[in-house]
């Protein structure tokens, strides 16, 4: 068996640039850090590069490929025992079905194009987690890591903010890919927190959507059809602010005014 599927082409609609640098390979390896017996998940193998080296080091690992040609090489690339290989979309997989009972270190090179939608995926499923390690657009990393006031902080930052502790590792340029995508990427480290008990995780969504939604306006017009003035006064935050000076523990207490609001 190759150690690259020949003739096929990085296809477009799954996102695809496959990473095939040693030493960025090696750099996010050491990140992970797999090691025997951990519930190890890798979104995306695509040629293997981490897949490789991460059952070289822990033994075994479960991968999700949406690619059906790729899936095929790489059931003949390791044994059962090396890779156990789901076949699905990332996005419509259900995550609480994988290992039961066990937390899990997903890592993988996630599609630029849907890298958000798998982020908020995995933030509903955080308490099933140990860590994540993936690599993503440089921008998409920064709006993950950035603090309340910082100009890229946004809905992505606010929300994720809320499950995970977040560390931008290093940056990796274009020409570790093949192809090479037209920006840099980075790779962050994820590690879930302890939620705030008592706050509803729909309206806080909720609330963080329609703030943003209207980025430019103060929460008095932002919020004007969930809250009001008043109800935004006695969760103590100033209807005058804008949504980006807003830390996590200042939207949850605009979701819990939602939620008596609603009661």
């Amino acid at each position: 068996m190759p150690l690259k599927l020949e003739g096929h082409h990085a296809r477009k609609r799954f996102g695809q640039n496959f990473l095939n640098d040693r030493h960025w390979i090696g750099r996010i390896i050491d990140s992970i850090d797999p090691r025997p017996g951990e519930a190890l998940v890798e979104i995306g193998p695509g040629q293997a590069a981490l897949t490789k080296e991460v059952i070289g080091r822990a033994g075994h690992e479960t991968a999700v490929e949406i690619d059906r040609d790729l899936a095929a090489w790489l059931r003949g690339l390791f044994t059962e025992a090396e890779l156990t290989l789901i076949e699905a979309d990332a996005l419509a997989l259900d995550w609480r079905s994988i290992f039961p009972g066990r937390k899990l270190r997903i890592f993988g090179n996630l599609p630029y194009n849907i890298s958000s939608p798998i982020l908020f995926a995995l933030a509903a499923v955080a308490d099933r987690v140990e860590d994540q390690h993936f690599m993503l657009q440089r921008e998409v990393v920064e709006r993950m890591v950035c603090p309340p006031g910082s100009r890229t902080y946004g809905r992505l930052s606010a929300m994720l903010q809320r499950s995970y502790r977040m560390e931008k590792l290093f940056d990796v340029p274009p020409g570790a890919f093949t192809p090479s995508p037209k920006v840099t990427s980075s790779v962050v480290r994820m590690v879930p927190l302890a939620r705030k008990p008592g706050v509803d995780d729909e309206l806080y969504a909720e609330v963080v959507a329609a703030a943003f939604g209207m980025r430019r306006k103060t929460l008095r017009n932002a919020l004007s059809k969930l809250l009001s003035v008043e109800q935004i006064e006695l969760a103590g935050i100033d209807p005058g602010a804008r949504a980006e000076t807003l830390s996590v523990g200042q939207f949850e207490a605009l979701a819990a005014a939602l939620g008596r609001a609603r009661a």
